[in-house]
């Protein structure tokens, strides 16, 4: 296993396999030192164990010691328990050495939260069956649904079973269920198909499909692909980044990470999944949940283990005023979901609550930009951005998906005045200005870093913009160019009548959330 090409996930899978046939102190111990170099964070709970065993426990400290000090994304609430045990346990030439480098790490790293077990290992506690969809769930009554619970948790205790700290679906029955709903998290999962009738499993994120878990000899079914696609979606990927899997009849291990309605995935250490949309299969026409609950597919004969979430603290979706709700605004981004926006949801992602976009090099202008899927026509859009040092973007109204917005529609500038490299622009290319046609008033952005409040008026001809407070634009389109475009080049679409808002990559990371709209009916 040491000398194998495998990574480190596997090797730990592999060796953890193995313990079982030991038949000496001397072959545990070997097996914990090569846990020790895995990189692995569930190989660091593995070994952990056996700190407080005689023979092992110098071993176990020093394999402990080397997963959290290589690793410091493994620090968390568990691994401090477990480094303060190493400390305890260290006895010898080289422990003074050892305990001052794990101060030094603990002084230089900060603690995430901590993974939480989710299955106990011995019972269903904390587990109930399966009833409907979110969508059916949603409509039932509290007393209809507590009595369709009740029945499924009857059937459910035939379909799955625990033995010797694994979760065993049997082959016949319905879904297993968290009792607990979940927003954002990571969650590390252990999952074993048994050899037999076209193996299938999956995990549904959020009360939605799924994951998928299969066969990849199952080649007629398309599972030649890999395991660890989103295999629901339409849209979106659905088929894994590389084939990860284990074979059938053995472990394989899962790290699932899921923010606002973005799912990364790695499966047996292998990224297989990057930050790509989870469709709602259950109404396509709306996003995922917010929070709802985790699901074991029945699928075929399958078993679990090690099911451990770490819930990531993220924003409260953003709710409109009263006074908007009122007047008539909607939602365009909550923070949690990016279901109104299509174009380039590669760079553009989700980051505590806000839109982000960090920039890859796209050769296309049009690729580079985030649109949203309805269009408009008159509106006024409210929204709030931070900006980096030197950033440069725009927001592109009542413009086609393809060209560059700032001439086949309209582009608002959004910029970092301040920045020297941008002290000789033109002053229609300035934060706020319709670029290349009306020039904004200059010195109300807030400091790179902090967050500006906009509103665009869009009606008709006449473009009206509010920064922070602040009137900086405020002028009629068809009266800048009446003796021609200021600057000198062709806007075919500055006249378009309605087209899709878009923010504009121009290769600076800027920030964007609370975004609503209300159309103006003229």
């Amino acid at each position: 296993i040491a000398e194998s090409n495998k990574n480190g996930e596997v090797k730990a899978l592999y060796l953890r396999e193995i313990m079982q046939y030991t038949q000496s102190d001397t072959q545990r111990n070997a097996i914990i030192k090569q846990m020790g170099n895995t990189n692995s964070y569930k190989a660091l709970l593995y070994v952990a164990q056996f700190i407080n065993q005689p023979v092992l426990n110098e071993t176990a400290a020093t394999a402990s010691m080397n997963l959290v000090l290589n690793n410091s994304s493994f620090y968390d609430e568990t691994t401090a328990s477990i480094l303060n045990e190493v400390i305890k346990a260290l006895n010898n030439p080289d422990a003074g050495y050892q305990r001052e480098a794990i101060r030094k790490f603990i002084e230089e790293n900060k603690k995430q939260n901590g993974f939480v077990s989710i299955f106990n290992g011995k019972d269903l506690t904390g587990w109930k069956g399966l009833v409907g969809n979110p969508l059916i769930r949603e409509k039932m009554s509290k007393k209809e649904l507590d009595k369709q619970q009740k029945k499924a948790d009857v059937e459910t205790k035939n379909s799955w079973v625990v033995n010797d700290g694994e979760l065993i679906f049997t082959g016949k029955g319905n879904n297993l269920c968290t009792d607990k709903q979940y927003a954002d998290f990571e969650m590390l999962i252990d999952c074993k198909l048994y050899p037999g009738n076209e193996p299938e499993a999956g995990i549904c994120l959020r009360g939605t499909p799924k994951v998928q878990i299969w066969d990849t000899a199952r080649v007629s079914v398309g599972a030649k692909v890999g395991s660890g696609g989103l295999h629901n979606n339409l849209v979106n990927s659905n088929t894994p980044l590389m084939v990860a899997d284990e074979k059938v009849g053995e472990w394989n291990h899962f790290r699932i990470k899921m923010i606002g309605d973005r799912v990364t995935i790695w499966l047996n250490g292998e990224l297989v999944v990057n930050n790509t949309i989870l469709e709602n299969s259950w109404d396509r026409n709306q996003p995922i949940p917010f929070k709802e609950q985790i699901e074991l597919q029945a699928g075929s004969k399958v078993a679990y283990r090690d099911i451990l979430i770490r819930e990531i603290i993220s924003p409260e979706p953003f709710k409109l005023s009263k006074e908007e709700v009122q007047e008539g605004f909607k939602i365009l981004f909550d923070g949690t979901n990016m279901h109104q926006w299509i174009g380039n949801t590669t760079d553009y992602i989700i980051e505590d609550g806000n839109i982000v976009v960090y920039p890859t090099e796209q050769k296309v202008v049009s690729n580079r930009n985030l649109y949203t899927k309805d269009q408009f026509g008159n509106f006024v859009f409210r929204f709030e951005f931070q900006l980096t040092p030197g950033a440069n973007n725009g927001l592109g109204i009542r413009t086609p998906m393809e060209g560059d917005a700032a001439y086949v529609g309209m582009e608002l500038q959004i910029l970092d005045n301040d920045a020297p490299v941008y002290e000789k622009l033109q002053k229609y290319q300035y934060h706020g200005s319709v670029y290349g046609i009306i020039p904004a008033k200059r010195g109300f952005l807030k400091p790179v870093g902090e967050w500006n409040y906009q509103e665009v008026i869009a009606n008709g001809d006449n473009i009206k913009i509010i920064l922070n407070g602040e009137v900086v634009t405020d002028g009629n389109i068809r009266e800048a160019v009446k003796n021609g475009t200021p600057d000198k080049k062709q806007h075919p679409g500055l006249f378009n009548e309605k087209g899709h808002i878009g923010f504009l990559g121009h290769g600076s990371v800027v920030r964007f959330r609370n975004i609503r709209i209300k159309e103006i009916k003229n």
